[in-house]
């Protein structure tokens, strides 16, 4: 591998896909990196040269090589790099069915793994990204299929530190979170969604900070933004007006300085970003 940062973002996702690839990569040197509200896709992210130092749920993990960390959408988070060099391989993804294959395998929760000697996680990512590379019309379907192979490589080969917790109280809060998933453009507050639950305003806060460490509403917010993005990079000529109502936001002011917050950037720059990627 080249020592240069490489990163494939897939803009026209395909909701449809039982597995869908966001954004996978390579970097030979990787950044000090801080997210308070989490990654709102499932995201992995492996140690190939180096170590770095990973945190989330309150505790830390030393990432030498062959270490990765598997992330559920949402989970706070941050890293940085603990020596004078640490190359990582990483991999965001969802899709319609990706809840019931994490959870058929039980993997529906964010941990610690360290891969097999025998079969290297690292092999089976180093390869999608060569394809990507070298044949521009390698397919989503192609990608599905390889992002299966490597969620079953997950189960049958990584050892895994277990995070039980979190999976349980995910568990407690699943409906919501799926129901918000078919919703999020409605006009939703907090009351509607503890009336989902069945439960008081209080106890679904409470049980949202232990599993993501963010507000229901914050984490409303996030699927907002994150739909958002997909429409922003599918169709380019759609207002920025227009993606703001889709999305549910009432005023396209709002909708940008909402987006500014999460993403460091306006929502126009942010398509004119990618544009430049393509030209």
């Amino acid at each position: 591998m080249e020592n240069v940062k490489i990163r494939h973002t897939f803009s026209t996702i395909e909701k449809s896909l039982p597995l869908f690839i966001e954004s996978i990569g390579f970097n030979p040197q990787e950044e000090d990196f801080a997210r308070p509200e989490g990654y709102p896709y499932y995201h992995w992210l492996q140690t190939l040269e180096g170590t770095g130092s990973f945190s989330f749920s309150g505790e830390e993990y030393i990432l030498t090589p062959g270490k990765g960390i598997f992330l559920t959408p949402f989970t706070p988070h941050s890293y940085r790099t603990t020596g004078t060099k640490w190359s990582t391989l990483y991999v965001t993804f969802g899709g319609s069915s990706v809840d019931s294959i994490l959870n058929s395998l039980e993997l529906n929760f964010s941990a610690l793994y360290t891969e097999s000697d025998d079969v290297p996680f690292s092999s089976l990512l180093l390869d999608m990204l060569k394809k990507v590379e070298k044949d521009s019309e390698f397919t989503k379907l192609e990608l599905s299929r390889d992002l299966y192979s490597f969620i079953i490589m997950l189960k049958q080969y990584g050892k895994l530190k277990m995070q039980r917790s979190l999976s349980d109280s995910f568990d407690k809060i699943k409906p919501v979170v799926e129901w918000l998933e078919e919703h999020y453009s409605e006009n939703i507050g907090l009351a509607e969604m503890a009336d989902i639950m069945k439960m008081s305003s209080q106890y679904l806060t409470t049980i949202f900070r232990g599993t993501f460490g963010i507000s229901p509403y914050s984490f409303l917010i996030q699927l907002r933004i994150r739909e958002a993005k997909k429409k922003l990079l599918a169709d380019h000529s759609i207002p920025l007006k227009e993606i703001a109502e889709q999305v549910g936001f009432n005023d396209v002011s709002h909708f940008v300085a909402t987006f500014r917050k999460i993403e460091g950037i306006t929502p126009k720059k942010y398509r004119n970003l990618f544009n430049k990627k393509l030209q």
